[in-house]
């Protein structure tokens, strides 16, 4: 199954909805980064939720970054999204290794995390972006993006994550919903999405067991009127270019470049999103210095 979003309302628009499904999109970051299965699951998770979150932008160049800060051995989680499914991210350890949780068997995302925030930033285009922040309440990312949308943007919603690992440490399975409520939503409406909600037990269960994210939509709003509005694909994509590495060599200063320079070695830069290394030699850094007077 390719990876895509569907994008839907319920009960005469009180209700919007996303479910996605990001095997792909997730196993492209673990080859990328050489994640370990907890670094799997805890950056796919943010990669599925910021994908969702991305196609609800409205324009073409606008940007969602969702950042957790926190004390746990992964360090810090990063992804980047966009209106039309390009999805990037990074987590700071992506080597971390924990065992299972002994109460689940399942792996130890929260034990990854620890305690620390959700940073939400909304670049679209205008002099300052717009930039929401909430604590993490669980560390399990999915509870967390709840909460950031409860306390940041007063949206009530529920969201759903899942990453599973298949024996080899591949990515099996991989996928999300988000489901909110609009402000008029009537008690009858919540009432049914709180029962529609407790017959998904876990998402990526449901889609290994063939189900789709239509079916994961048709379970979450049956009785809701469901109206699927569009579908849109979904991959792990990074837009770094020499052009970006070159910036960012400017960026550092004279000094630290004359350092570069003084070395008499070709240097390697890795982007952080995708880990392409990219070579600079030391002519360039000598062009560059020039640029940067």
């Amino acid at each position: 199954m390719e990876d895509y979003i569907i994008r839907a309302t319920g009960d005469n628009e009180h209700i919007r909805a996303f479910a996605a499904y990001t095997r792909s999109t997730v196993e492209e970051a673990r080859k990328a980064h050489n994640l370990s299965p907890v670094a799997s699951a805890a950056l796919g998770r943010l990669l599925t939720a910021g994908a969702m979150m991305g196609v609800m932008l409205k324009g073409e160049n606008d940007l969602m970054t969702l950042q957790i800060k926190c004390d746990g051995p992964i360090q810090g989680l990063t992804v980047t999204a966009d209106a039309d499914g390009h999805v990037k991210g990074y987590a700071i350890n992506p080597a971390v290794m924990l065992p299972v949780r002994e109460r689940d068997h399942k792996l130890d995302v929260s034990g990854a995390v620890g305690k620390g925030y959700l940073r939400v930033i909304r670049d679209m285009g205008l002099k300052e972006p717009y930039i929401g922040e909430t604590e993490l309440v669980t560390g399990e990312i999915a509870e967390d993006v709840t909460y950031y949308f409860a306390q940041s943007e007063q949206t009530p919603s529920t969201v759903g994550l899942g990453v599973l690992m298949d024996k080899e440490n591949f990515v099996a399975h991989a996928g999300g919903f988000i489901v909110q409520l609009m402000p008029d939503a009537p008690e009858s409406t919540i009432d049914r999405l709180e029962y529609n909600l407790q017959n998904v037990k876990s998402v990526t269960g449901l889609y290994n067991s063939g189900k789709k994210p239509e079916d994961l939509l048709d379970i979450l709003l049956e009785g809701l009127s469901l109206h699927i509005l569009d579908r849109k694909e979904v991959s792990f994509k990074c837009d770094c270019n020499v052009s970006k590495i070159e910036a960012a060599l400017i960026s550092i200063g004279k000094k630290e470049l004359n350092e570069l320079i003084d070395s008499g070695e070709e240097i390697e830069m890795g982007c952080q999103f995708c880990g392409k290394k990219y070579k600079v030699t030391n002519e360039k850094l000598k062009q560059l210095y020039e640029e940067a007077l």
